[in-house]
């Protein structure tokens, strides 16, 4: 019977596992967005999505609690300063899953684990920034051709 085993243990010691999740915990706060497998991804939600829930209130004690799951000082204050600003009105989900298809090497099933509010693409509420691209000639120049046909018209007057 398997009474109370509800995590997965992906084949490793309790401390390796610990510390596997807490570094890549520490990845996904810092670059937004990894790549590991499906079952590992399914562990690290499990493992992230209550930090970033305790997070959203900007306790020493949260930090501290915080800090004894990550080890890691950077990835605290980022949690806390930039993360939990943008999921602070979110009732949790904050990470998305993306199948990516297998590995090349032992074809182990891959995925993307993403924070939710980081992908401007899937997030249709995010703020877009406008494309800045120019088409034909600056505006310097077409100034200067605006005041040489106004001075031609003069002229011909």
């Amino acid at each position: 019977m398997r009474h109370g085993k509800k995590h997965n243990h992906l084949g490793r010691t309790t401390s390796h596992r610990k510390a596997m999740l807490a570094n890549m915990t520490c990845s996904l706060i810092e670059h937004k967005r990894i790549n590991t497998t499906v079952a590992k991804a399914k562990a690290l939600r499990v493992f992230a999505e209550p930090l970033i829930t305790k997070s959203k209130s900007d306790t020493t004690h949260n930090r501290r609690i915080v800090f004894s799951y990550l080890r890691d000082k950077f990835a605290v204050t980022e949690l806390f300063k930039e993360v939990s600003v943008k999921v602070a009105d979110r009732p949790g989900g904050y990470l998305r899953i993306i199948k990516l298809g297998n590995r090349q090497g032992d074809n182990a099933p891959m995925a993307m684990v993403e924070l939710v509010d980081y992908n401007e693409i899937y997030n249709p509420n995010s703020k877009k920034t406008k494309k800045t691209t120019r088409r034909g000639r600056s505006k310097k120049a077409d100034d200067a051709q605006v005041e040489g046909t106004v001075a031609e018209e003069k002229s011909e007057e």
